[in-house]
């Protein structure tokens, strides 16, 4: 039992090297562009290696949303149970946020797999089962802050308007990086206290 943990923070080590390098290949060549020979060579591993850790670039691909997955459990956990009301702890870390998502490299990973799952069907159920499970994270969350008598539709629509707001601003990152991020993080936080707070009034029936 002493030697087996060794070993399976050996292998966790040599697939967190075959995904960094598989994402380096991605930000410069995308995925489509990118043999399993070239994430080899980044890696500095033999093509043999890597298909013992991985069977395809799909595999490689998920381990990268499951890595970003992790990250975000991590960040709707903190956001619920850092002692904060849930409304303030999501408007204090809008500037966070939004520094994360106009970071070059990020963005540019982001964007290729979204367009890798446009190409590739296996990637898109990938990347539609991340989609859904951080929908449900975030419905979890947003429940505590949606006001009484909005109903499961409300909530619905409300969620899905911030997730566009959210993931346009990767875009923005790369169309406009030189914007004002102190002008825009405070327009941002406006608007996420009125999607959450604004009470449903008479559309709800």
């Amino acid at each position: 039992m002493a030697e087996a943990a060794p070993k399976r923070m050996d292998a966790e080590a040599r697939r967190q090297q075959i995904v960094d390098a598989a994402s380096d290949c991605a930000r410069r060549f995308g995925f489509h562009g990118s043999s399993m020979a070239e994430i080899a060579q980044a890696a500095a591993l033999s093509v043999g290696q890597i298909y013992r850790y991985f069977e395809n670039k799909e595999a490689i691909i998920a381990a990268i949303v499951a890595r970003d997955m992790a990250e975000m459990r991590d960040r709707y956990s903190e956001l619920k149970d850092g002692g904060a009301p849930v409304l303030e702890a999501i408007l204090t870390k809008c500037s966070s946020a939004l520094d994360d998502l106009y970071e070059v490299d990020r963005a540019a990973l982001t964007l290729e797999v979204v367009a890798e799952a446009a190409r590739n069907p296996k990637v898109g159920a990938i990347l539609r089962a991340a989609d859904a499970e951080e929908r449900e994270m975030q419905h979890e969350l947003f429940r505590a802050v949606i006001p009484a008598g909005c109903n499961e539709a409300e909530l619905v629509a409300r969620c899905e308007v911030i997730s566009m707001l959210f993931e346009g601003m990767t875009m923005r990152g790369v169309n406009n990086p030189d914007g004002d991020r102190q002008a825009i993080a405070r327009v941002l936080r406006s608007t996420l206290r009125h999607l959450l707070a604004e009470p449903c009034g008479d559309r709800v029936s």
